[in-house]
């Protein structure tokens, strides 16, 4: 992110603020080397690390298990033009600790549950996120002109 593109920038803690109140984000990570993002739920867990709970014959889940990832998830109102976008990147991993999965069902859920699911975990290395207030930039530029 550069500090000149008109976004203002949002430090850690107002960024996990904001991603408690999405319903839905995007995680992006390889498939034969080539970038694959994916709509999902998720939830946040107290230190900021986002859970996914998906099955575990998932393409996800093999694809991510001790890979660098990515996590998007946004809000965007387009007749305001006013929004923000925060993004987590960190290494994720297949919970494997019988307790912590029990723990963190309280976390999330799934929105297409199935017989036997597992819970993805990515630390939070990077976040990262900007907004745009009432369709002006920083600049104060109105962005329908």
């Amino acid at each position: 992110m550069y500090p000149n593109d008109g976004f203002r920038e949002l430090g850690r803690q107002e960024c996990l603020r904001l991603l408690v109140m999405a319903p839905v984000g995007r995680i992006v990570y390889t498939r034969q080397a080539l970038p694959v993002i994916t709509p999902v739920n998720f939830g946040l867990d107290a230190d900021g690390a986002v859970v996914l709970r998906t099955s575990t014959a998932s393409e996800l889940v093999h694809a991510v298990d001790g890979a660098v990832v990515a996590f998007e998830a946004d809000e965007v109102d387009a007749d305001t033009h006013s929004g923000w976008s925060v993004v987590v990147t960190g290494r994720a991993g297949i919970v494997t600790d019988p307790a912590e999965a029990a723990r963190l069902e309280r976390v999330t859920n799934s929105y297409a549950p199935s017989p036997e699911e597992v819970f993805v975990r990515i630390e939070p290395e990077l976040v990262t996120g900007r907004e745009l207030v009432a369709g002006r930039t920083v600049y104060g530029v109105h962005l329908s002109a």
